[in-house]
């Protein structure tokens, strides 16, 4: 008999279904949380700044060492975007591994939402390579 005409059967079926949507779901708002809470900060590699950004890449923070009146500005812009970019990759590996951790490497809401992450890092990416400081 066709498992589905069974009464029992489809009540089973509909409660899994039900089960793995709520599973679904939790995990996502698991994911977002704990995206939301990612915070990546470096250097720019030669002392001059720090940065902190978000998991979108927003500058959260900004902190200067004494070393800044020793170089000229374009030195120092060079660093922020240095810093910035570096911290903004960082965010993006952090969020990938939340995502895959949350969701499973095979999802497809984990596929699309990392997809999202690279194209993000990618335009960034093109955005570094077109200034020039």
């Amino acid at each position: 008999m066709d498992e589905l005409l069974d009464p029992d059967a489809s009540q089973a079926y509909l409660r899994g279904w039900q089960e793995r949507i709520a599973r679904n779901a939790a995990n996502a708002r698991d994911a977002a949380d704990r995206i939301a809470a990612v915070r990546a900060t470096a250097g720019d590699g030669n002392g001059l700044t720090e940065v902190t950004v978000d998991s979108t890449g927003t500058l959260l923070d900004i902190r200067f060492t004494d070393r800044i009146h020793r170089v000229p500005p374009d030195a120092v812009a060079r660093a922020v975007l240095a810093a910035s970019a570096a911290a903004r990759r960082t965010a993006a590996e952090q969020s990938r591994a939340v995502v895959t951790e949350t969701l499973g490497p095979d999802s497809p809401a984990a596929r699309a939402i990392t997809a999202q992450i690279d194209a993000r890092a990618a335009t960034d990416h093109g955005r570094r390579e077109g200034h020039r400081a």
